[in-house]
């Protein structure tokens, strides 16, 4: 074999791998946006804290967490 055959083999091989093509997170962070404000359904992702929902409740509607995350607790 000689080393176009080589090179040609190799190249085929990472054709095949290109098609893979890139691994993106973005479906899997949509589908764990499991926390929404009532008050103006904007999403947050599942792994957020406490504080974060509590400082959107107080600054963008001026409620507590209760009325706008109810079921979510700190």
């Amino acid at each position: 074999m000689g080393n176009g055959a080589k090179a040609n083999m190799k190249r085929e091989r990472n054709a095949k791998d290109a098609k893979a093509g890139p691994k993106s997170q973005k479906k899997t962070n949509e589908k764990a946006m499991s926390i929404q404000c009532q008050t103006c359904k904007q999403t947050f992702l599942q792994t957020t804290k406490g504080p974060a929902l509590l400082e959107h409740a107080t600054n963008k509607h001026s409620k507590g967490m209760a009325d706008c995350f109810p079921g979510v607790t700190v």
